[in-house]
């Protein structure tokens, strides 16, 4: 029964671990080669608490998506404010907003990640 817990704990260890290095490295990738644009700020949809961003890649087309992080006090997003993003050239609506990137939450999940996949291999350890 221990050895099956230590399974699932380390499993879900796991997960949390290649989930934030995965989110880590597209947030790079995206910062470092991904096509550059200002984007106007719209006001948010009724029922979201993210604003729309509208944009124009290089190849002529406007997007418009919902911003991929939310306002906060301290970084607003105001309606008619302009922020600059980077975003996938194969794929536009793949974003980042340039100074918002959040990275903190991509090492929390990938420290996370390793202390949960340490306990469980310790519980295997311990089956054993």
């Amino acid at each position: 029964m221990l050895f099956v817990l230590a399974g699932f704990t380390a499993f879900g260890g796991l997960v949390a671990l290649l989930a934030g290095a995965y989110g880590l490295r597209e947030t790079r990738r995206l910062a470092a080669a991904g096509g550059l644009a200002w984007a106007l700020v719209k006001p948010a949809p009724p029922g979201s608490g993210r604003p729309l961003l509208q944009y124009e890649t290089v190849d002529g087309r406007v997007l418009e998506l919902p911003s991929p992080v939310p306002p906060s006090r301290r970084e607003p997003l105001t309606p008619g404010g302009r922020v600059r993003l980077s975003y996938d050239p194969a794929d536009p609506r793949d974003v980042i907003l340039l100074g918002r990137e959040r990275m903190g939450l991509d090492r929390s999940f990938i420290a996370a990640g390793a202390a949960v996949l340490a306990v469980g291999l310790v519980l295997a350890a311990a089956a054993l």
